[in-house]
C-alpha cells in the first residue's frame, strides 16, 4: 500500500528527447520515423512527401523504400541543405529518373556531372569532352543515397526517431493509395488491412471452398483490373500495315513503364484516337506481337477497322482492356463442386490399392526436369482413349504448354482438337491445323458454311439473316467436332467454354498443374472427372500470384501441393535425358535425392564441331566469379549489374567463336533490369554482328521453365552489403536455373554475396571441388581457378534439398506440426518397422523396371519412349534407396532551380568497396560421403530416407503457437487417413550448421 501510494505521488514527465519526434514536427520530417535535419531529407516530387536517408529498422533508406514502393523516380533535395533546393536531373538530356541517374567526376576536380545510366552515360561522344564513362556510378548505391548527396542520419538520431518495421511501411503505403494523408496511427484502426482467411488443407463442403477462395480470387482480380486499367498511355505514334486476312494491324511502341504487368499474345486493347485531323474513333484489337530482340513494337490486329483513320499517326491513346473472364470460371467452380470431384483426399487404401495411372481415380506425377513427362503424358492420354470413355480433356494453365502437349498427342494417330480463346484464334502456333475454328473451315461436309465464311472474310460483315444462319451452322460443326474427338486439349480456363458447358469428360490430365492455382485446376475438373491426373514438379516453380496479400492467404499453393501434403503419393519419373550427366549430378542430389538417373552419357552430350575450353574438359560447367555491384534498374523495382553483364557478353561471344549457334544459346536471369540492360548491351556493344546476338535468347528464370537450350549462361546479378539476394533465395528458382542446359551451364555471379545463403554456398563449395570456380581472365579458364575457402558446410544427410525446399509447399503449414502424421524430424516413439519404411503416405511410387513390367503398356507408334536404364546403368545407383552535371550556377539556399551538375562534395567516399570473396569460416572440403551421383558426394545415414517429397523440414514453423498446434494434433490424429502413421520409422534430420 505505501508503494502505491509513493508511485502516486510521483510526477512523470515526458522526456525531451522522446518528445522530439512525436510533437510538432515540421512540414519536411520523414513521412516514417519523423527525423527532420534539412541535410537528411528528400522531397518526393510525386507523392508530395518527405523522406530522409537513413534506414532505421530496414535494408534500405526510407526515401528508396518510399519511391520503390509508390513507384516514385523525382525528388528535390531541401532547400537548407548544403546543395540548396535542388532537383536531380540528368546534365545532358534533362531525364529525371533518379534510379537512372549517376555521376562522373568532370575534368575540375571541383565538380561531378549528373549522367543517366542510359543512353547518356554509355554513348562513345564523352570522350571528347573529358568523361570517362568508365567511372560512372549510381547515386543510390545499396538502397542509399550517396552521403555527399544525402546525409545519412547519425546513429543516435535515428534511434531517437519513431521507429518503424518494414511491414509497417508496407502497410502505410498501401494506405496512402486510397488515403495520402493517413499516418502511421491509422494502421491501428479496425477494419485496416485485414488479412483474408488462409487456405485449408481439407474442406467439410463446397460452401466452405467457395468462403475460403472466393475472396482470394476477388483480391487477385481487382488487383488485376487495378494493374491493366492504370497502363493508359497518351501521345502513342501508330504505323499502320494490312494482314494478309485483309484485317488492319497496328503497330506502336509503348514507353517504358515500371508496372508488374506483362503484355502477352492474345491481350485486349483498346486504340483511341484523339486529334483533330479526323472524327474521334475507337477500336478493339488483340496482341498479335510483343517486344522482343529485334524491337520493341507492339501489334495489335483490329476486330473491326470501320472508321480507322489508318492515314494518321499522331494522337493515339492506348488502353489495356481487362477482361473477367478468367476470374468469372474461377469464382463458378464452386457452384458445382458438390456434384463432381471430391475436394476430400481418397481414402488411403484406394492410394495403396493402384499400381498404375490407368487403374486410380487421382493420380500425380511428379517429372523433375528433362524426365519426358510430356512424352508420358501423351502416352498416358493415348491409352484413356482408347478405354472407350468418351474424349478425354487435357489442359495446361499456359497456351505454350497445352501446344507442346497437343503437338505429341498429335502424333500418337488420336483425333484431336485444340480448342483456343476467341482472341488466340489469329495468333500461329505448331497446332494451329487441329484448332477448333481451322478444322471447321476445313470441313467438307458443310459446304453452306464455308459459302457463308467466304462471303464474311471478303465482306467483312454478313446480312442480319446470313449471320444468324452463319452461327447456328457454326455451332453445328463445332458440336459435331468436339463430340467426335478422341482428346480435346485447351488450358485450364479454357475449359470453362461455353463450347464445353454441356460435355463430360471422365478422364482429365493437367500438364504443368504446378504453375497453375488451385482454382484454376479446378475448371476442368468440375467437369464430371472421375479419373485425374494431375503433371508436375513441386520442386521447381510455382503459380505466379501477383496480389501479395492473396498470395499470403495460400492462392499461391497448388492442388499437387495440397495433395501431396494430404498424402496422395506422387509417382517420380527418375530417367533425365537432357543434361550431360555432370550438370545433373547437384540438382539431382540436392532437390530429388539422388534419385534422378541419366538416360544420357557424357559422350551423348559432347558437341561435334564445338571447341570451347572448360575449366575442366570432363565438367561442362563453371561459376565466373564477378565483383562488380548490383543497381536498381530504371523501373526501381528491379536490379541489374553492368560488370555481370560485360562478362556474359564475353561469354556469349567466346561460345559464338567456338562453334556454338545464336539459337543453341539462353541468357537467363531472375531480374527483369537485368534481362533489359543485357538486350541493348549485347546488340550494341557485343564485338560480332548485331544479328548475331539479336538470335540469342535473353529472358527471365521464370520464362524458361519447361524450356531447353543447347547452353545456359546464368546471371545472378545480386552483389550488395546488406540486401541479400532476393529471388535468388527461391531454391525453385535455382533448380529451373540449373536444369535448362543440355550441354554445358555458365553462372555469373558475386560468391560473397552469394555465400551467405546455404544452398548458394553448397553450390559454390560443390563447384570449387570440382574445379570449375573461376576468377579471371576468359582467355585461359583452366589458369583461372579460384579457390573459394571457409565454406559452411551441409549437415543435413537425410535429404540435403528438403531444407532448402521449405516455400515449395509453405502454405500448407498447418499440417507441418511436430509429431503429427507429417513428422519426419524424430525418430522418438516410432518402432523399428519396415512396414513404415516402405509406406508412407508421403513418400512416392518409383517409376522402376517392376512397375513398367506389372503395367505392360504399349508406348504410341510415333512417340519415343527410351528404355529404363537397368540397375547401375552409366555407374549409377538404381534410385535414392542405393546409398540414400557541371554546375550551373551555384544553387542557393531558395529558390528552385534546375541542377544538373553539383559541386564536389566528396564522391572519392562514394566509391563502392572492392568485394572479395568470403573469407569468413574454416576452410574445409565439401565432401561427406557415400552418396554419389556423378560428381557430387553427399553423405546418408543406412536407414532408408523419406523417398520422393524433396519436403521441408516439417517442424520447423516456429510461429505456430502450442495450442494451435495441439489442436492441429487432434485433429489429424481423429482422422483414419492418418492413424498409424505417427509410428513411422525415420532417421533424425538436423538444420544447417552456419559459421
Amino acid at each position: 500500500a505505501k508503494t502505491s501510494q509513493f508511485l502516486g505521488e510521483l510526477n512523470f514527465e515526458e522526456d525531451e528527447e522522446d518528445a522530439y519526434y512525436t510533437k510538432d514536427l515540421p512540414v519536411h520530417a520523414c513521412s516514417y520515423c519523423g527525423i527532420h535535419d534539412p541535410a537528411c531529407v528528400v522531397y518526393c516530387n510525386t507523392s508530395k512527401k518527405w523522406f530522409c536517408n537513413g534506414r532505421g529498422n530496414t535494408s534500405g533508406s526510407h526515401i528508396v523504400n518510399h519511391m520503390v514502393r509508390a513507384k516514385c523516380k523525382e525528388v528535390t533535395l531541401h532547400k537548407d541543405g548544403p546543395l540548396g533546393e535542388t532537383v536531380l536531373e540528368c546534365y545532358n538530356c534533362g531525364c529525371r529518373n533518379v534510379f537512372l541517374l549517376g555521376f562522373i567526376p568532370a575534368k575540375a576536380d571541383s565538380v561531378v556531372v549528373l549522367l543517366c545510366r542510359q543512353p547518356c552515360a554509355s554513348q562513345s561522344s564523352l570522350k571528347d569532352i573529358n568523361w570517362d564513362s568508365s567511372q560512372w556510378q549510381p547515386l543510390i548505391q545499396d538502397r542509399c543515397f550517396l552521403s555527399w548527396l544525402v546525409k545519412i542520419p547519425s546513429e543516435q538520431e535515428q534511434l531517437r526517431a519513431r521507429q518503424i518495421t518494414a511491414q509497417q511501411i508496407n502497410k502505410l503505403e498501401e494506405l496512402w493509395k486510397d488515403n495520402p494523408t493517413a499516418a502511421l496511427e491509422d494502421l491501428e484502426k479496425p477494419g485496416v488491412d485485414e488479412e483474408p482467411q488462409h487456405v485449408l488443407l481439407r474442406y467439410e463442403d463446397a460452401y466452405q471452398y467457395q468462403n475460403i477462395f472466393g475472396p482470394l480470387v476477388k483480391l487477385e482480380a481487382d488487383y488485376d483490373k487495378k494493374l491493366k486499367e492504370s497502363q493508359t498511355q497518351d501521345n502513342i505514334t501508330v504505323r499502320w500495315d494490312l494482314g494478309l486476312n485483309k484485317k488492319r494491324i497496328a503497330y506502336f511502341t509503348l514507353p517504358k513503364t515500371d508496372s508488374d504487368m506483362r503484355l502477352m499474345q492474345g491481350d485486349e486493347i483498346c486504340l483511341r484516337y484523339k486529334g483533330d485531323l479526323a472524327p474521334l474513333w475507337k477500336g478493339i484489337g488483340h496482341v498479335i506481337k510483343v517486344p522482343d530482340n529485334y524491337g520493341d513494337e507492339i501489334a495489335i490486329e483490329l476486330r473491326s477497322s470501320v472508321g480507322a483513320p489508318v492515314e494518321i499517326p499522331h494522337n493515339f491513346q492506348v488502353d489495356f482492356v481487362w477482361k473477367s473472364t478468367s476470374f468469372d470460371r474461377y469464382t463458378e467452380i464452386a457452384k458445382i463442386t458438390d456434384n463432381s470431384f471430391s475436394i476430400r483426399p481418397f481414402p488411403p487404401k484406394q492410394v495403396y490399392a493402384v499400381k498404375t495411372v490407368l487403374q486410380r481415380p487421382l493420380s500425380l506425377i511428379q517429372g523433375p526436369p528433362g524426365t519426358g513427362k510430356t512424352v508420358t503424358s501423351a502416352t498416358i492420354v493415348y491409352h484413356l482413349s482408347r478405354q472407350g470413355n468418351g474424349p478425354v480433356l487435357v489442359c495446361a494453365p499456359s497456351n505454350i504448354a497445352v501446344d507442346q502437349l497437343t503437338e505429341k498427342i498429335d502424333k500418337t494417330g488420336l483425333k484431336v482438337v485444340r480448342l483456343c480463346a476467341k482472341s488466340r484464334e489469329a495468333i500461329e502456333s505448331p497446332v494451329s491445323f487441329l484448332a477448333l475454328h481451322n478444322q471447321i473451315s476445313n470441313m467438307d461436309s458443310m459446304p453452306e458454311l464455308q459459302k457463308l465464311q467466304q462471303l464474311k472474310d471478303e465482306t467483312g460483315e454478313l446480312s442480319s439473316a446470313d449471320e444468324k444462319r452463319y452461327r447456328a451452322l457454326k455451332r453445328t460443326a463445332e458440336r459435331e467436332l468436339l463430340m467426335n474427338a478422341d482428346v480435346i486439349c485447351c488450358t485450364c480456363v479454357g475449359a470453362g467454354d461455353p463450347r464445353l458447358a454441356k460435355m463430360q469428360f471422365r478422364s482429365i490430365l493437367i500438364d504443368e498443374s504446378t504453375q497453375a492455382t488451385e482454382p484454376e485446376c479446378m475448371v476442368p475438373v468440375v467437369l464430371g472427372a472421375k479419373q485425374l491426373i494431375l503433371v508436375g514438379d513441386h520442386c521447381q516453380l510455382g503459380p505466379v500470384v501477383m496480389c501479395k496479400k492473396a498470395a499470403k492467404a495460400g492462392l499461391s499453393q497448388s492442388l499437387f501441393e495440397r495433395l501431396v501434403v494430404l498424402g496422395i503419393r506422387p509417382i517420380r519419373l527418375q530417367v533425365q535425358y537432357r543434361m550431360h550427366p555432370a550438370l545433373s549430378a547437384f540438382p539431382s542430389n540436392i532437390f530429388y535425392e539422388g534419385s534422378l538417373q541419366n538416360g544420357v552419357t557424357a559422350a551423348d552430350r559432347i558437341k561435334k564441331g564445338f571447341d570451347f575450353q572448360w575449366p575442366q574438359p570432363d565438367k561442362p560447367m563453371f561459376f565466373y566469379v564477378t565483383q562488380g555491384q548490383e543497381e536498381i534498374a530504371s523501373s526501381g523495382t528491379s536490379y541489374l549489374n553492368r560488370t555481370e553483364a560485360a562478362n556474359v557478353e564475353k561469354i556469349t561471344t567466346r561460345l559464338l567463336k567456338a562453334g556454338a549457334k545464336p539459337d543453341q544459346i539462353g541468357i537467363i536471369t531472375p531480374y527483369e533490369g537485368q534481362r533489359s540492360y543485357l538486350v541493348q548491351y549485347m546488340q550494341f556493344s557485343g564485338s560480332l554482328h548485331t544479328k548475331l546476338y539479336q538470335q540469342v535468347e535473353i529472358a527471365s528464370v521464370d520464362a524458361f521453365q519447361g524450356r531447353e537450350k543447347d547452353f545456359i549462361i546464368l546471371s545472378c546479378v545480386r552483389a550488395n552489403e546488406h540486401q541479400g539476394i532476393g529471388f535468388l533465395n527461391d531454391p525453385r528458382r535455382l533448380n529451373v536455373a540449373l536444369t535448362r542446359a543440355k550441354y554445358g551451364v555458365i553462372i555469373v555471379g558475386n560468391p560473397k554475396a552469394l555465400s551467405k545463403q546455404p544452398l548458394w554456398n553448397n553450390l559454390l563449395n560443390n563447384y570449387k571441388e570440382q574445379k570449375v570456380l573461376v576468377e579471371g581472365p576468359l582467355n585461359n579458364l583452366r589458369e583461372s581457378l579460384m579457390q573459394f575457402s571457409k565454406p559452411r558446410k551441409l549437415v543435413n544427410t537425410i535429404n540435403p534439398g528438403a531444407r532448402f525446399m521449405s516455400t515449395a509447399m509453405y502454405d500448407a503449414r498447418e499440417a507441418l506440426i511436430p509429431g503429427s502424421a507429417y513428422d519426419r524430424s524424430s525418430t522418438a516413439g516410432r518402432p523399428s518397422n519396415m512396414y513404415f519404411q516402405t509406406h508412407d503416405q508421403i513418400g512416392m511410387i518409383g517409376a522402376g523396371p517392376g512397375h513398367m513390367a506389372a503395367m505392360n503398356i504399349p508406348i504410341p507408334f510415333n512417340l519415343v519412349m527410351p528404355p529404363m536404364p537397368p540397375p547401375s546403368y552409366l555407374g549409377q545407383a538404381n534410385g535414392p534407396a542405393a546409398g540414400r552535371g557541371a554546375m550551373k550556377g551555384k544553387p542557393g539556399r531558395s529558390g528552385r532551380q534546375r541542377v544538373r551538375g553539383i559541386g564536389n562534395q566528396g564522391p572519392g567516399q562514394v566509391n563502392g568497396p572492392n568485394s572479395q570473396v568470403s573469407q569468413d569460416g574454416a576452410s574445409q572440403s565439401f565432401s561427406q560421403g557415400p552418396l554419389t551421383q556423378g560428381y557430387i558426394s553427399i553423405s546418408q545415414p543406412s536407414q532408408m530416407s523419406q523417398p520422393g517429397l524433396s519436403q521441408p523440414e516439417l517442424s520447423q514453423d516456429s510461429y505456430l503457437g502450442d495450442e494451435f498446434k495441439s489442436q492441429i494434433d487432434v485433429a489429424l490424429s481423429q482422422d483414419s487417413t492418418y492413424q498409424g502413421e505417427r509410428a513411422y520409422q525415420h532417421g533424425g534430420v538436423t538444420g544447417l550448421s552456419q559459421y
